[in-house]
């Protein structure tokens, strides 16, 4: 991108009206490079909390109580990396060219790569490297519980296929559920079977747990629909306001930059202050579950989208009355600030709650969940704004959409914001129903979950004095 954005003959014609004017070994070269950008933050964001978190030894209680604290400060690094990027590259890009601004973003990514490498005799590997894919696992146990889905299934759980020394073995025993019982099947020993025909009750246990995670992931998807409209509309909203801070002129650009600052201020405060003292209240090592962390989150963000309603309203109605005299970019402050405190609870939720969740073997697998679900919330807001426009077209008196045209003063942005607030609170709602009735996973040590274990003291106390029997299914 850097060597296309430099090079004027590696540039596109002008479009001279056309919709697109990209195409030809132009077009491969940027589609290339976007689709390689794509490929390697997938990666990164994929497998950097799980391998960050593994660097913790869980069974001392300090382990347990630093690896929570990791989550928040791998948002911060996150979060103040955006903001160099927000405010800095944008101000080289505008300024000295996007050349420049790209050169420094692959310098920087030369730069991390390098102190990753420096870590590496430092790094501690805990999880083997499973034998087969965590895909091709789950489609096996798919694919043997429909072959066996005439055959009964047996009361006792002993009577289904456990192997210690099954070699695509990565972690712990998982207890079986009742939950989805159905899939217990693969576990089935028919007679004349091979061991390797079948799957162990552990490995059946693993996708009922990703199947669990499912109504979690999904509740998720509209809180980032917000943020992509909130993206969206946000910077259209700030060209028609007063960018200028005394003698600076903010640019339009870096408006994202507002939930990083309050998300930067914000997580040094949660963790050093708001943890201590939910803990002392809940007795859990975090202050609260991850599961009650996403819940706030989302109505922070149904919050937020209320609260840009308002502040549209306020910026139309000093446009009509005065266009001279715009109302200050940083009302955008208000929206964005809250729903940046609604990320820093549900990101860092969701990271926590999936790793500690899925099965040891699928970790990295199971913390993409989260980025998943951004994607999907950002393929899901360009389809909303489309069906939006449809009924308000031909519902409303003037036969015009709520968003459709450059002229925000035109538009009915406010309404549009407030229908995503009523959104978000049905979802919050499905969000409350799916948590009350997720069941977490049960190991055979005894130790069933983080949500069971009170403080880090109660866990070291439980390694020392033996397993505790628990017979109920435990529900969160």
């Amino acid at each position: 991108m850097s060597l296309q954005a430099h090079n004027t003959s590696l540039h596109p014609n002008p479009c001279g009206g056309k919709k697109s004017c990209m195409g030809g070994m132009i077009g491969v070269l940027f589609y290339t490079s976007l689709a390689l950008l794509a490929l390697g933050c997938g990666g990164v964001r994929g497998a950097l909390p799980a391998f960050g978190a593994d660097q913790f030894d869980t069974s001392t209680p300090k382990g347990l109580k630093t690896q929570g604290s990791y989550f928040n400060w791998l948002l911060l690094s996150t979060t103040v990396g955006a903001a160099v990027g927000v405010i800095g590259f944008v101000w080289v890009g505008t300024n000295h060219g996007w050349w420049w601004c790209f050169l420094l973003a692959t310098a920087g990514c030369v730069f991390g790569f390098s102190v990753f490498l420096l870590g590496n005799p430092f790094y501690r590997i805990q999880v083997p490297v499973p034998k087969d894919s965590p895909y091709l696992s789950i489609g096996r146990v798919i694919a043997l519980a429909i072959r066996n889905r005439k055959v009964k299934l047996p009361e006792n759980s002993e009577e289904l296929y456990e192997n210690d020394t099954n070699k695509s073995f990565t972690g712990k025993k998982l207890t079986r559920t009742r939950q989805f019982s159905w899939l217990d099947k693969a576990a089935i020993v028919p007679n004349g079977s091979k061991p390797s025909e079948i799957c162990t009750v552990t490995q059946v246990e693993e996708v009922k747990i990703l199947i669990r995670m499912l109504p979690i992931i999904l509740s998720t998807v509209i809180m980032n629909t917000c943020l992509a409209q909130l993206q969206t509309f946000s910077q259209a909203q700030g060209n028609f306001m007063n960018k200028k801070l005394g003698k600076l002129e903010f640019p339009a650009g870096s408006i994202p930059v507002i939930p990083l600052v309050f998300m930067s201020i914000l997580l040094p405060i949660y963790e050093f202050l708001f943890v201590p003292f939910a803990r002392k209240f809940t007795k859990h090592p975090q202050g609260v579950t991850q599961l009650q962390r996403v819940g706030v989150g989302l109505v922070l963000s149904a919050i937020s989208m209320g609260v840009a309603g308002i502040i549209e309203v306020k910026r139309r109605n000093q446009s009509r009355i005065n266009p001279l005299e715009p109302i200050s970019l940083f009302w955008l402050s208000f929206q964005y600030g809250i729903f940046g405190i609604a990320d820093m609870f549900s990101l860092v939720g969701l990271l926590e709650f999936f790793y500690k969740e899925a099965p040891i073997g699928m970790r990295s697998l199971a913390t993409s969940f989260a980025w998943i679900s951004m994607s999907l919330g950002y393929f899901l807001s360009t389809v909303l704004v489309d069906s939006v426009n449809s009924v308000t077209r031909r519902v409303s008196p003037s036969k015009k959409g709520w968003i459709t045209g450059l002229l925000l003063d035109d538009n009915n942005l406010n309404l549009f914001y407030w229908f995503l607030a009523v959104l978000s609170l049905i979802n919050f709602a499905i969000y409350l129903l799916s948590a009350s009735m997720y069941q977490y996973k049960k190991e055979d040590d005894g130790l069933l979950t983080t949500e069971m274990a009170s403080t880090a003291t109660s866990i070291a106390t439980v390694s020392a004095s033996g397993n505790v029997e628990l017979n109920e299914d435990v529900k969160g």
